[in-house]
């Protein structure tokens, strides 16, 4: 596990004492990958967790794959819900990847077997939503329900690309997840983007034509 901030428990805990009991954080995978979904995750953890294992959730960005594997049962288990929530490669070309974001974080919403009655959100707001919200700058690192949302968008994220790459072998999906790595922009130079690249990113936007 990599140095970094807790997540802590405090803005949920402030939120229980005004009254709120279902309380989703809310996080996204993928944003600015060059190929791949964006996937949203999101988490309603128990009432003040002080388990073990919550003191192993950080930022996925601050976990291994393997940490993030680990965490994952024991979020399915004990969660009060969770899910996730997928924008496909061609929603972003179309709609741009801020409303692809949107779309996906409310399908993980939407997707849920218990309504939030609060959303606790990465840095932005989810607009079009009527669910009371907060925003909080770098959230990932320091809100513990954010942090968990995280983790379930990465781990979910992780395997589709994994997927992908035996589907599109060449790129280094699996190894890359998408992401602008000297490898895998190499491959798009050498052998041109696949379906799941996204065409309006740049350096495949002007430079390719659409191959889907």
């Amino acid at each position: 596990m990599k140095r970094g901030p807790v997540p802590n428990y405090k803005h949920e805990a402030a939120l229980l004492d005004s009254g709120y009991s279902l309380i989703a954080g809310l996080d996204e995978v993928g944003r600015g990958t060059l190929a791949g979904p964006v996937v949203a995750g999101a988490v309603i953890l128990p009432r003040n967790p002080r388990r073990p294992w919550v003191e192993k959730i950080r930022d996925s960005k601050m976990l291994t794959r393997l940490q993030r594997e680990d965490i994952l049962p024991y979020l399915e288990d004990e969660a009060l819900a969770m899910q996730t929530g997928v924008s496909t490669p061609e929603e972003i070309d179309r709609l741009g990847i801020v409303k692809a974001t949107c779309l996906a974080m409310e399908r993980a919403l939407n997707s849920m077997v218990l309504l939030p009655q609060y959303l606790l959100l990465d840095a932005f707001p989810l607009p079009g939503v009527s669910i009371p919200q907060s925003a909080i700058i770098k959230g990932d690192a320091h809100c513990l329900s954010i942090a968990s949302a995280s983790i379930v968008a990465k781990v979910f994220r992780d395997k589709i690309m994994d997927e992908a790459d035996k589907v599109y072998p060449g790129y280094g999906f699996s190894k890359n997840k998408g992401y602008a790595t000297s490898e895998h922009l190499r491959m798009i130079d050498e052998k041109g983007p696949c379906s799941i690249h996204r065409y309006t990113f740049s350096p495949i936007k002007g430079n390719f034509s659409q191959n889907r």
